[in-house]
């Protein structure tokens, strides 16, 4: 019987950059801000945190220093995907070698594959350690959709252990067609509630980078059976939400940090500033839930 990494809501958490890379000074501020608000598990190096424009050994540096950080004092989850499977595989090796708990790979993107490939690709990045795997399914972003029936099959790999699933509509199904033990998390902030009530086991969240209380909350009471007092978080947040999407993740997110005052830098490219309009909608949002 295999265990989940977590249990509840992970931050995906923001990668700080400066002039001479990730600011690493900031970073622990950040991880700090998340355990004492009580977040259930970090993750670091994920599309949020910007790895694809990180060079392997600022990756693998970035991922050793919060597991350095955190100590323990919650799971860390470290981004491992590649389009190219031999790429992956080293760099989970790199990963599990500084002590991570759990990595996510992202479905292959660009030369994609077929479903048969998803399986081969996923087993192989597997297979080649012994960390427990979450399977990253977000179509917008790889143009390839991972079926129900292959997260099935790939659910039996032991330690292939969960799916960070953006695809709501076919949820029911990856729960269905998977192993009893395999974990189903939302991967966008607004498919929390919902994705819960098909038998998910939480969020891996960009909005709790700087509402990480509240949104482990709205999975905490939902799990202890405050279906009401869920559904009220997921509503007030709501408006938040779509502000943190206004524009391409983590562009809007960092905008947000940096207008309370966490001074994060900017995104590299080619994510670039946000637009005036948006930088409006984005103060407006925060101001409205209290936060400036």
């Amino acid at each position: 019987m295999r265990n989940p990494i977590f249990k509840g809501a992970a931050t995906a958490i923001v990668t700080p950059f400066n002039a001479d890379g990730v600011n690493f000074g900031k970073l622990a501020e950040l991880l700090e801000f998340q355990v004492s608000e009580g977040i259930d598990a970090i993750v670091i190096c994920g599309t949020t945190g910007e790895a694809s424009t990180m060079p392997d050994e600022e990756h693998v540096a970035t991922v050793k220093f919060t597991v350095e950080k955190i100590n323990k004092r919650v799971p860390v989850i470290a981004g491992a995907g590649s389009n190219d499977t031999r790429h992956a595989v080293e760099l989970s090796k790199k990963l599990e070698a500084v002590g991570v708990d759990g990595l996510l790979t992202v479905t292959p993107y660009y030369n994609k594959t077929t479903q048969r490939g998803l399986v081969a690709h996923f087993t192989t990045c597997a297979k080649a350690v012994k960390l427990p795997f979450i399977i990253y399914n977000v179509p917008t972003r790889t143009a390839l959709n991972i079926a129900p029936e292959t997260l099935g099959e790939l659910s039996k790999t032991e330690n292939i252990v969960g799916v960070k699933e953006c695809n709501l509509d076919q949820a029911p199904e990856v729960v269905l067609y998977s192993e009893k033990d395999f974990a189903v998390y939302a991967g966008d902030d607004g498919i929390a509630l919902p994705l819960m009530g098909w038998g998910g086991q939480g969020v891996i969240s960009v909005m709790s980078n700087i509402i990480p209380k509240d949104t482990h909350m709205l999975c905490a009471k939902y799990f202890s059976g405050d279906i009401e007092g869920a559904r009220e978080i997921a509503l007030n947040t709501f408006q938040l939400f779509r502000a943190l999407f206004c524009e391409v993740n983590p562009i809007p997110v960092k905008e947000a940090m940096n207008q309370m005052g966490f001074d994060v830098g900017e995104c590299r490219l080619p994510l670039v500033e946000i637009s005036e309009s948006n930088r409006k909608l984005v103060k407006g949002a925060l101001e409205a839930y209290g936060l400036i």
